[in-house]
């Protein structure tokens, strides 16, 4: 039994085909519909344990995983959260530098700062 099978309860594929790529792209579009919605970044997180029960489900009802296990949640919500923190933080980036752009410019893929001079 590999690793990943005996802490998460399912086989290396599943947990990065469902977990890594599938809800990680769901935790993503979660955090840029919460920065479009000019949210805070904890409501983006906040969404995530939501996303980790969907994801405990498919895992169960799809691949025979556990239903509940303690250490796969965490590890899932985990992910997912630093995903959506991610995503938060480019598309609020994308924003006020492209709104704003009189006001911001862009210092990297993850901030902006207030134009110096004229």
């Amino acid at each position: 039994m590999d690793p990943i099978h005996a802490w998460l309860g399912v086989h290396w594929g599943v947990f990065v085909g469902l977990t890594l790529v599938a809800f990680g792209l769901a935790a993503f579009m979660t955090g840029q519909a919460v920065a479009d919605g000019w949210k805070p970044p904890w409501v983006a997180v906040a969404y995530t344990p939501l996303l980790g029960v969907a994801n405990r489900f498919l895992d169960w009802s799809m691949f025979g995983g556990p239903l509940v296990s303690g250490l796969g949640f965490l590890v899932e919500v985990g992910w997912m959260a630093g995903v959506a923190l991610v995503a938060h933080r480019l598309t609020m980036t994308h924003k006020m530098t492209t709104q704003y752009p009189w006001i911001y410019e862009r210092t990297g893929p993850f901030g902006w700062r207030e134009r110096q001079g004229g």
